[in-house]
C-alpha cells in the first residue's frame, strides 16, 4: 500500500504569499464568531445589589430638669355625697300583711302626718267583730258570776275573773294592730326612695320609703383611717362636687365612730329579722361646711373632698425620677456649665407624687439629671 502525494508547483512565485494571507484571514474569522457565538451563550451577569446605608444606633440622652421653687401641698382625699340634715326610713311594726294604699312615688314632696302607706287589715277587722260578740257573751256570763261570788269558790272566781280581762285584752291588741296598720310622714321632705310596690307582703321593720329634709343639706364624706389622724376641725377643704365644679369649704365635725377604710359608710340596713334598720347618722362622716351651696345640687350627688395637712411656700424642688439613692445615701447628678455630671448628696423634705423638696445640696438655676 502507498500514498501518492501531489506536490504543488513550486515555480510559480507569489501564489503561496497570497494564499497564506487568505488562510490567516479564515482563522482570524472564526477566531472572532466563536467568541461572539460563545458570548451570547454565556448567562447574564446579575446586577450588583444595592444595600442602604447602615445608621449606628444613637445613644438616647437621659433628661436634664433645672432645679426650681415652688408652693408643695400634702393633702389627703376623700370621697362622700351631698345629705340631708334630717333623713330617716320608714316602716310597719306589722308581720305578714299586704300593702293596700301606696300614696306616694320617689320625688314627692310631703307634709308631717301625712298618709304614706296603708296595709290590708281586712282579717283582723273580722277578728275584732268576733271577739267584740265575745266579748258580750263573757259579760253576762260575768254579771251572773259576780252576782254568785259570795257562793263561789275564791279560785273559781278568780279564774272567771281572769279569763274574761283576757279576752278584753286580745280585743285591745287587735284595734291597737288597726292603728299601727297605716303609716304616715314623721317630717316633712321629700320622698327620695320607695322600696316596695302595693299590693307586696311586708315584714316588720323592712323599709318602705326613705324620707329627707332636702331643703338642708350638707357635705358628708369618709377617709381612710389613717388620714383621719391628719386633720382636725376647723381646717379648710377644697369640695368637688359632680355637675357643680369646685367649692372652698371648712371641716367642721369629724365622725364619732372613725371609719375603717374609704368605702361609702352608710349604715344601711334592711331591718329583716324583726329589728328596725339601722339609721345612716351624720356622725358616721367628716362634716364640711361650704362658703356657698352650688345651685342645683341635690341629695346624693357624688363629691371629692380634699384637705392639704402641709404646705411649704418657695419648696427648692426636683423631679422625684432625678433623686437616686444607694444604702442611706440620697444624691443627684448635677450638669456641670461643661457639660460633665458630677453626684451631689442632698437632703430632702416633704414629698408629692411628682416632686421632692430639697433642703440642703441644691440651688435654684442648677440642672440635676433624671433617670
Amino acid at each position: 500500500m502507498f500514498m501518492k502525494w501531489r506536490t504543488a508547483d513550486l515555480s510559480s512565485k507569489g501564489a503561496a504569499p497570497k494564499r497564506g494571507k487568505r488562510a490567516a484571514l479564515v482563522v482570524i474569522g472564526a477566531i472572532v464568531a466563536a467568541t461572539m457565538t460563545g458570548c451570547s451563550l454565556l448567562p447574564a451577569e446579575t446586577e450588583e445589589e444595592v444595600l442602604p446605608p447602615i445608621t449606628p444606633p444613637t445613644i438616647s440622652k437621659k433628661p436634664e430638669y433645672e432645679v426650681r421653687t415652688e408652693t408643695l401641698e400634702k393633702k389627703v382625699s376623700g370621697s362622700g355625697k351631698m345629705m340631708s340634715q334630717r333623713e330617716e326610713k320608714v316602716y310597719f311594726t306589722l308581720d305578714g300583711m299586704h300593702i293596700k294604699e301606696l300614696n306616694v312615688k320617689p320625688g314627692d314632696k310631703v307634709k308631717k302626718g301625712q298618709l304614706l302607706a296603708v296595709l290590708d287589715v281586712e282579717s283582723v277587722e273580722k277578728e275584732i267583730r268576733a271577739k267584740k260578740l265575745q266579748i258580750r257573751k263573757s259579760e253576762v256570763q260575768m254579771k251572773e258570776t259576780l252576782r254568785k261570788r259570795d257562793e263561789m269558790d275564791p279560785v273559781e272566781f278568780e279564774e272567771a275573773t281572769i279569763a274574761f280581762e283576757e279576752l278584753r285584752q286580745e280585743l285591745a291588741d287587735l284595734e291597737e294592730q288597726i292603728g299601727k296598720a297605716t303609716l304616715t310622714a314623721p317630717f316633712g321632705g321629700t320622698i327620695i326612695a320607695v322600696q316596695v310596690e302595693k299590693g307586696a307582703a311586708v315584714k316588720a321593720y323592712d323599709p318602705i320609703a326613705t324620707i329627707a329634709d332636702t331643703s338642708n343639706l350638707i357635705v358628708a364624706a369618709t377617709f381612710a383611717k389613717e388620714d383621719l389622724e391628719k386633720f382636725s376641725a376647723g381646717m379648710k377643704a377644697d369640695v368637688d362636687i359632680n355637675g357643680a365644679g369646685k367649692v372652698s369649704g371648712k371641716v367642721k365635725v369629724m365622725p364619732v365612730a372613725q371609719a375603717t377604710g374609704n368605702g361609702s359608710g352608710n349604715g344601711e340596713g334592711s331591718g329583716e329579722g324583726g329589728t328596725p334598720p339601722v339609721k345612716e347618722t351624720l356622725d358616721q362622716y367628716v362634716i364640711v361646711s361650704l362658703t356657698k351651696m352650688p345651685k342645683g345640687v341635690e341629695r346624693g350627688t357624688p363629691l371629692t373632698v380634699s384637705i392639704v395637712t402641709q404646705r411649704t411656700e418657695d419648696a427648692i424642688v426636683i423631679p422625684v425620677s432625678a433623686l437616686r439613692s444607694i444604702g442611706s445615701r440620697t444624691y443627684v447628678q448635677v450638669v456641670e456649665s461643661d457639660g460633665s455630671k458630677r453626684e451631689v448628696d442632698v437632703e430632702v423634705g416633704q414629698q408629692t407624687s411628682t416632686d421632692v423638696e430639697i433642703l440642703k445640696g441644691l440651688t435654684v438655676g442648677q440642672k440635676v439629671v433624671g433617670r
